[in-house]
């Protein structure tokens, strides 16, 4: 999933584009300041003469220097900061501002890719893969309860309406307060219960917060995680396999429903005990149940999803099959 040179290129003109409208709209609140404080723009006149002032003293050798113009600096910021309130504009209003303050809108902070950079690069794959698509019609604001009521609340014939609510306001809280109120999350249950959809609904509230959210069914996961070990081309995959244990959220759908070996069982493993020690999250769907992921995969496996995860267990008949019959 590493980003193509025109995907890439794509990216670094958007946050060009983004420095261009900071400055204009720096320079817009500018020229509001010095139309109602004209002092304002003899003091910054003022700054800029110093500083050159002081850079021939530096030249000439002359001690000191430096020391000066800090003085002189700090005495005309004050006088701004004096005038700005008196004004009734916030101290910081001339100063610069950024979509991103870590990286001031660059796409890199400290030598490396911004987490905003890496929201881009996501949202670009996501695009491609018709994730943002699905999002768009599964969240928590298309989410409907018509097929829940309150005359089934016995498990094996189907949730009622109020422990559904329930969940969704589980599920809800769980994405709008995370990392700091949880952070990985289980789902169980039989096919078209609604898994899958509720894991959607995460990952658009998360993308939403600005949070690094990949999505994967167990297929597609394994898939990268082989062809990293294994393949020639493992360069290619190197960048997903490293984002898939360092992104904020990794969603994976289905396990289950993947060609198991003992290559997956390990794999799985690492990839969630590696997660766990990051601090970073992860939602799992599955149809298998815990006995069932026990036999499957293996008795570690299980033991990290027992006392890291939150299990959510939906039951029910097969929502898309109601649905058809409506």
């Amino acid at each position: 999933m590493a980003l193509s040179n025109s995907q890439y290129n794509a990216v670094m003109r958007e946050y060009e584009r983004q420095q261009a409208a900071n400055r204009r709209d720096q320079e817009a609140r500018i020229a509001r300041v010095y139309a109602r404080i004209p002092q304002m723009e003899k003091l910054d006149a003022d700054t800029g003469a110093r500083a050159a002032a002081c850079a021939r003293r530096v030249l000439g050798g002359e001690a000191g220097a430096r020391l000066s113009l800090r003085e002189e600096l700090e005495d005309i910021r004050e006088q701004k900061r004096v005038l700005l309130r008196a004004a009734g504009f916030p101290e910081d209003y001339m100063e610069p501002r950024y979509r991103c303050p870590d990286c001031k809108d660059t796409g890199y902070a400290d030598g490396k890719h911004c987490h905003c950079f890496e929201q881009a690069r996501i949202s670009i794959l996501y695009a491609q893969s018709n994730i943002r698509e699905v999002l768009e019609r599964e969240n928590f604001e298309t989410l409907s309860y018509a097929y829940y009521d309150d005359s089934q609340p016995v498990p094996g014939l189907g949730m009622s309406e109020l422990e559904y609510r329930k969940l969704v306001r589980q599920c809800r809280e769980f994405a709008e307060q995370f990392p700091d109120k949880g952070q990985n999350l289980l789902f169980t249950g039989s096919t078209g219960v609604g898994k899958t959809f509720l894991a959607n609904c995460i990952a658009k509230c998360l993308i939403e917060r600005y949070k690094s959210v990949i999505y994967l069914s167990s297929q597609d996961l394994f898939e990268v995680l082989s062809r990293y070990r294994f393949s020639r081309d493992a360069e290619e995959v190197e960048d997903t396999y490293h984002y898939i244990l360092d992104c904020d959220m990794l969603i994976i759908d289905d396990l289950g429903t993947e060609l198991n070996n003992a290559f997956v069982s390990s794999q799985l493993f690492y990839c969630i005990n590696e997660r766990i020690s990051r601090r970073r999250g992860t939602v799992i769907s599955t149809n298998l149940s815990m006995g069932m992921l026990k036999d499957t995969y293996s008795d570690r496996v299980t033991s990290r999803l027992m006392s890291h995860y939150t299990t959510i267990p939906l039951y029910g008949q097969d929502i898309r099959v109601m649905k058809g019959k409506s």
